[in-house]
This record gives C-alpha cells, structure tokens and sequence, in this order.
C-alpha cells in the first residue's frame, strides 16, 4: 500500500491504462478486461487489475490536473513497478481540422507548469511520447477513428482566462489542450518507463462544440482499443 494506493504487491500490472475520471476506468475495465477485480478505491479513486488477449492490464483513475497525475504514476511506477503508462482521456481541440469525436496521439506536450517544474528551474524541458507506442498506435488506429499526431498542451487549468496564450498555440499547430499529458511524459522519463497519451475530442474551443456527458462513455471505446493494441504491440 502507498498513500494514495491501496493495491496490494502484486495487484497491479506492469501495463497500466489512466482515465482521468474514476468512474471510465470502471467502465472501460468491465467493458474492455476478462474478469476484472477492483484493487483500489482510496479516496474514491478506482483501479482495476483483469487481462486483455491473456495479457495483464490495470485500468485506475488518476483525477484532474498534473499535481493528481503525478501522485499516481509516481506511486504506480516506484511502488508498484508499472512500466507502461498510457493516459486515456479527453482532450479539446485547438486546430480547425482536428473535429470532435476525432482520436488525438500527443507526440509531445508543452506546458507552463508542472509538478516536475522545479527540477529543471530555468530549463524547458520537452516532454515527449514513447515513440514505440505512438508508433504502435498510430498502426493500431487505422480503420478505428479519425486520428491526429502531432503536439497537444497540458494546462494547469481548466477556467483558461488567457485566450491569448491559445491563440499562440493555435498558430504554433497545436492540435489539443488537456490537463495531464506533460508531467506523465516528464515521470516516465524520470522513471525509464513507457508512456503515451491517446486523447478524444470532447469538446472544441474554436466552435464550442461538445459532447454531452452521457455520449462521452460511448464516444471513447476506439480511443481504449487502441491504447490496449500500441501497448502489446
């Protein structure tokens, strides 16, 4: 057990996937896993160990924002020994042609502000993918969904009030915005593990469109096809 775990040794597998939102890593561990077995529920945070093609897969929530993803893949790494890590989530869409419903792959990340922020004081790091997975997933995307490679941005918060700073990303061909994806990329590095961000659209900042919430659970199914697919690959 860990603070923030409550798994026992041996609970969780070595490939993990990570919906932001408790209640996705739920569904998509009944949903997508044989004979899935709840291994953690501390502070109603959900994880799920079961097998996929007979391989091992833990599916847990890593709540909003970089600060809870990284009390996650830090524990799930260092302590439980996960070696591949791949954010499910959803994203919005900064680029004209990149629509809702659409599957994001996160190249890399920028950011203004992470948890691992300190480390690297005057430097910008570059968090990027692990170029296997991406690779494994861009192959296992095809004929699943409407799929973009390319650069997203993790913002550390949700209530943007610098249309600006979207502007400059926008015109830099920034193809997304989310609020996780740069610190998981910055710890696995830190760790020597695997990690990747397969992203829906949910919504657009260009237009406003978006998906309701009960079509958000139905929309996301090739976005977990394909994430399992890169990570046994």
């Amino acid at each position: 057990m860990t603070f923030h775990i409550g798994a026992k040794p041996g609970d969780i597998a070595e490939t993990v996937l990570l919906p932001g939102d408790p209640y996705r890593a739920r569904w998509a561990a009944q949903k997508f896993l044989e004979n899935p077995v709840l291994v953690n529920e501390v502070r109603g945070m959900l994880g799920y160990t079961g097998t996929w093609r007979g391989h091992r897969v833990t599916i847990h929530g890593t709540g909003m924002g970089m600060p809870s993803m990284s009390i996650y893949a830090n524990e799930l790494i260092r302590d439980y020994g996960a070696k591949t890590l791949i954010r499910i989530g959803s994203a919005g869409a900064l680029q004209p042609h990149v629509k809702v419903r659409d599957v994001v792959l996160a190249m890399a990340s920028s950011t203004t502000h992470t948890p691992s922020s300190t480390i690297f004081r005057e430097m910008q790091f570059a968090p990027t993918a692990s170029f296997d997975l991406l690779a494994a997933a861009h192959k296992a995307a095809q004929g699943k969904a409407t799929t973009h490679v390319g650069m997203i941005h993790s913002s550390d918060t949700f209530y943007n009030e610098r249309n600006d700073l979207f502007d400059q990303l926008q015109r830099h061909g920034c193809l997304a915005v989310e609020m996780e994806a740069a610190e998981l990329y910055t710890l696995a590095a830190r760790y020597g593990a695997r990690a990747l961000a397969v992203l829906t659209i949910s919504d657009h900042i260009l237009t406003d469109e978006a998906l309701p919430a009960a079509d958000r659970e139905t929309s996301f199914g090739a976005m977990v096809d394909i994430a399992l697919e890169a990570a046994f690959a």
